[in-house]
């Protein structure tokens, strides 16, 4: 076996350009998956995060018969008396943070330009509006007996011209159906770094919510955020009762899940298109050695060597070429993911529904997609060879050794 390992080292030195560049295609094919692994590992890290702090939180408890879809402000849909319920909630001790909410469908105008947006109703001093408050970028943050001031977001305000300071116009859908109006003082900016959410929503207090949306003392929804995710399922069936209909992270945010429950398998058929693609210049490489070597490889037959030996000297050769293009590609692939990871790549306001995009996309890499890419790209390899390396085991040594004067 040494003997042939050799041999398998010393045929791929005969033409070392060629060697390499089959190397390098398996190599920048792998770095190619590393990055994209990398990216789809942050993005539902990030899409998951995103959506607990700005949007569904882990828990949220909603009337039986509130549509979220509809934004429904009917008081029939809506949770009285909501601090007196957020505060029982927030006395279990698995719970960080319970908050009522009031939503609301609008419209912002300024001078000839309008927008809808969601407007939001919240508690000013609780600590789940941490993401708006540490984003704010210009102006204050709104208070609980601000009747006049909201806060909108950056993209909003750089679409509409706006600064702090400035009044604008809101509409709102009332619960008896009709559009109250109302001019508002823009108390502050804020930037989530989330651009399709930051130009759809408009916060205000939620005192002047409801009287705005002559919501009464109602709110849409309980907002919960807990110390520990994985007691999401237990404090749920705590607060089950009757009256209240209790939705979890998965239940709000179904195509989050099935992106994270799927995503290895959806990936894993993407990385073996790429390396069968980049599989193929290993093919071409052992097969032009096999031509070039009938002569060879006829006498190696003639004085004895098996066909199981022969295809080994094959196997090894493509081994060779494999290790080769996956540290090329560790060592091209992870100063890459490094790079994007800290750096990242600009796509803008682009935005799913379902799925909160920050205006960056960033890397994530672990170890055990690092491992799982390596062994996955030698795999392929080796089973590249396989059809070259049979090639040369079915050769008849006269055949050979005359096909190749």
């Amino acid at each position: 076996m040494l003997n042939i390992i050799k041999m398998a080292y010393r045929d791929l030195g005969r033409n070392r350009r060629r060697s390499f560049f089959s190397a390098l295609a398996l190599g920048l094919g792998l770095s190619l998956l590393l990055l994209m692994a990398g990216i789809i590992q942050w993005e539902i890290r990030d899409s998951t995060d995103k959506s607990v702090r700005l949007q569904s939180g882990h828990l949220q408890v909603r009337a039986k018969t509130y549509n979220e879809d509809k934004t429904s402000l009917a008081w029939s849909d809506l949770i009285e008396n909501p601090e007196a319920v957020a505060a029982q909630i927030a006395s279990l001790a698995p719970v960080q943070v319970a908050t009522p909410r009031l939503y609301a469908s609008g419209i912002v105008v300024s001078g000839d330009a309008s927008l809808g947006v969601r407007i939001i109703g919240i508690d000013p001093a609780s600590p789940a509006n941490a993401p708006f408050r540490d984003g704010m970028v210009s102006g204050q943050f709104i208070t609980a007996d601000d009747s006049s001031g909201l806060l909108i977001g950056k993209t909003l305000a750089d679409k509409m011209g706006l600064g702090s300071g400035d009044t604008i116009t809101l509409l709102v859908n009332t619960s008896n159906g009709s559009v109250e109006q109302q001019t508002f003082t823009i108390r502050g900016i804020y930037s989530t770094g989330t651009p399709a959410y930051d130009e759809s929503t408009v916060f205000l207090p939620m005192a002047k919510a409801q009287a705005f949306s002559q919501a009464g003392n109602h709110a849409s929804v309980i907002f919960i955020l807990l110390k520990d995710r994985s007691q999401t399922d237990a404090v749920a069936a705590a607060l089950q009762s009757s009256q209240y209909e209790v939705l979890t992270f998965d239940q709000m945010n179904p195509l989050i899940v099935t992106l994270d429950t799927y995503a290895n398998s959806f990936m894993f058929v993407l990385y073996l298109i790429v390396l069968a693609i980049t599989a193929t210049v290993i093919v071409n490489t052992l097969v032009m050695s096999v031509f070039e070597r009938t002569r060879e490889i006829g006498i190696l037959a003639a004085v004895g060597m098996k066909s199981s030996s022969i295809m080994a000297m094959f196997f090894i050769e493509s081994a060779f070429l494999a290790v080769g293009g996956i540290l090329l590609g560790l060592v091209v692939g992870a100063p890459l993911v490094s790079w994007v990871g800290s750096v990242g790549i600009p796509i803008g306001n682009m935005g799913i529904t379902g799925l909160l995009f920050g205006d960056r996309i960033y890397t994530i890499l672990t170890i055990q997609d690092s491992v799982t890419l390596s062994l996955l790209a030698l795999f392929v390899s080796l089973l590249a060879a396989l059809y070259p390396a049979s090639l040369a085991a079915r050769m008849e040594p006269v055949e050979a050794l005359h096909s190749g004067q």
